[in-house]
């Protein structure tokens, strides 16, 4: 098998995904596009399984430049491995779609964060960070509603903010290192704070993230579930590669994990609500990456890669139910696993793992990243770090699953998801499982060496502990009626700015314009009005100057004139 692999060249595995999305884009047949998307993953995992040594590759010289677009080594293969790992399940959840836009962009913009995990510079990290906005933007605006293209649009515009921010950060850096290649970073220069901040806009950092919570839910129920993979998660490897051991992310994952359960409890979007609780994982990645321990970065990028299925796990089911029920809306659904009990099951897996709880993938990842902090004495972002686990089991762990299959019966009898969206859910649930009970696998992918043992007696315990809190709460709520009642309505947090504010201030600059221009043209035309009367007094017909004058009168007036001219003269002359 191994000796198979060995004769692939020495490539990138985003290629063939590429390859597969332009072909897509330019064919017609549905069931070759379809083909497509399942065989340009498989392709690109078998050249992911290639024995490669770590080291650069597939260099190109371009206008003196030196771009490597292939740096293999233990940090970006195993971002690039989930990445090729879900682009095949949506490949499969995605087979009962007839939209060839769509089916080129979820192959393109999977096939760029495929390329831009293995950049080794700057340049051709900015290709492909620019061409995951360009190619996802269209999952959006799918959907085909003036909500969703407005979403889109702002999307797109943030997301080409942050690579124009890369760009310019990346030049700056080039000129004062003298090298584009794309390594550590920092914060000691201004362009390390620029591409920071490129960065932490693609990674949702707070005040600069309600552009997930904004246009996710908008997305088409497959699109979602590619959006939820990639961006985000491109931006932490970012993050990882750039500024591990930059003990401000400590701080700012920290706030991450916590200010979306506020949020969240109370949203009635139950896409929504998973927009909200991607911000809050984040945030445990984000923390790892700031103590930047080996315990810590290997905790990130576990972290990242259970997340990314689960996640999709969960965007999965809601998108099975927007499929067949036609909204996601907390107070519109209910009673739903009488009709979908297999979707139920599936949705109760991603929601045990994202929960953490043992025997599933999140318990034995976020283990990793919450020791690290603690070892490191950051008792502070420890404490939050506990916190937002108990409260991502409120919103994700409990609301997702009750609200949509439980809780009280709307009503509504539907059909199972289709066929095809149960198998990419059930192989995700699978993973989910697999991954949290033989954990030595996913350790394996790690990074740095893990001598880590997630299944002691205190962190099952304490863990457990923790949970059946936030469970016990969670139902003392609700019986006393004292749990936020699900309300269609919108919830704004830093959108207030633009949405409110924003707007406000738009309108008002507007209506005062407006004003000034209409007084303005008052004032002129009382000013014409004046003085045109004025003058037509004097010059009409009938004017001053049309009237019949004495003419003993012009005659002294006349005597006096031409005795004026005749003095100046007089003198001038002497």
């Amino acid at each position: 098998m191994l000796d198979a692999f060995s004769a692939l060249p020495l490539i990138s595995p985003a290629w063939p995904i590429l390859i597969a999305g332009l072909i897509a884009l330019l064919s017609p047949s549905h069931h070759v596009r379809k083909g497509l998307m399942l065989a340009g993953p498989l392709a690109a995992m078998a050249f992911w399984f290639a024995p490669v040594e770590p080291g650069v590759y597939g260099v190109i010289e371009v206008a003196g430049q030196r771009l490597e677009t292939f740096r293999y080594d233990a940090l970006s293969r195993v971002w690039a491995l989930i990445f090729i790992v879900v682009a095949f399940l949506n490949g499969i959840y995605a087979l009962h779609e007839r939209n060839r836009v769509s089916d080129a962009s979820a192959l393109l913009y999977a096939g760029a964060g495929v390329g831009a995990v293995f950049a080794g510079d700057f340049l051709t990290l900015f290709f492909f960070w620019e061409l995951t906005a360009i190619a996802s933007a269209p999952l959006i605006f799918a959907s085909g509603t003036p909500a969703a293209y407005r979403a889109g649009l702002r999307y797109l515009a943030i997301q080409v903010l942050s690579g124009v921010l890369l760009l310019g950060g990346a030049a700056m850096f080039a000129q004062a290192s003298g090298s584009w290649g794309f390594n550590d970073i920092g914060l000691d220069s201004p362009a390390g704070v620029v591409i920071f901040f490129a960065f932490g806009i693609k990674a949702a950092f707070p005040l600069l993230h309600n552009w997930l919570q904004d246009a996710y839910p908008k997305a088409t129920a497959t699109g979602a579930v590619v959006l939820s993979a990639f961006t985000t998660k491109l931006a932490i490897y970012a993050l990882a590669r750039g500024y591990a051991g930059t003990e401000i992310l400590v701080w700012i994952g920290a706030i991450m994990t916590a200010f979306p359960v506020f949020y969240a409890v109370i949203e009635n979007d139950l896409r929504r609500v998973l927009a909200y609780s991607l911000n809050n994982q984040l945030g445990f990645m984000v923390a790892g990456i700031g103590v930047g321990t080996e315990l810590a970065l290997n905790g990130a990028a576990a972290h990242a890669f259970v997340h990314i299925i689960y996640k999709a796990l969960l965007f999965m089911s809601m998108g099975a139910v927007l499929h067949r029920v036609g909204t996601v809306k907390a107070n519109e659904l209910g009673g739903l696993y009488k009709s979908m009990p297999i979707t139920a099951v599936f949705c109760l897996i991603g929601a045990a793992s994202i929960s953490a709880f043992p025997l599933f993938s999140g318990f034995v990842a976020k283990a990793l990243t919450i020791s690290a902090v603690l070892k490191e004495g950051y008792g502070i972002p420890f404490i939050i770090l506990v916190f937002a686990s108990a409260g991502v089991l409120e919103h994700s762990g409990i609301k997702i699953p009750y609200f949509t299959f439980f809780a009280h019966d709307s009503g509504k009898r539907v059909k199972e998801a289709p066929t095809n969206m149960l198998v990419a859910m059930g192989i995700a649930a699978f993973l989910c499982i697999y991954l949290g009970v033989n954990y030595g696998a996913l350790y394996a992918l790690l990074p740095f060496p893990v001598d880590y043992a997630p299944y002691t007696y205190d962190h099952v315990v304490g863990q457990m502990q923790l949970l059946l809190a936030a469970l016990f709460a969670f139902a003392l709520l609700v019986r006393l009626r004292l749990y936020p009642v699900e309300k269609d309505l919108t919830i704004l947090d830093t959108d207030w700015v633009y949405r409110r504010f924003g707007d406000g201030v738009v309108r008002w600059g507007a209506a005062m314009l407006e004003r000034l221009v209409a007084a303005t043209q008052r004032l002129i035309g009382g000013i014409g009005k004046h003085f045109g009367g004025r003058l037509f007094n004097l010059f009409s017909p009938a004017g001053a100057l049309s009237k019949d004058f004495p003419s003993g009168l012009m005659a002294l007036w006349t005597a006096i004139m031409l005795a004026a001219v005749l003095l100046v003269a007089y003198f001038s002359s002497a």
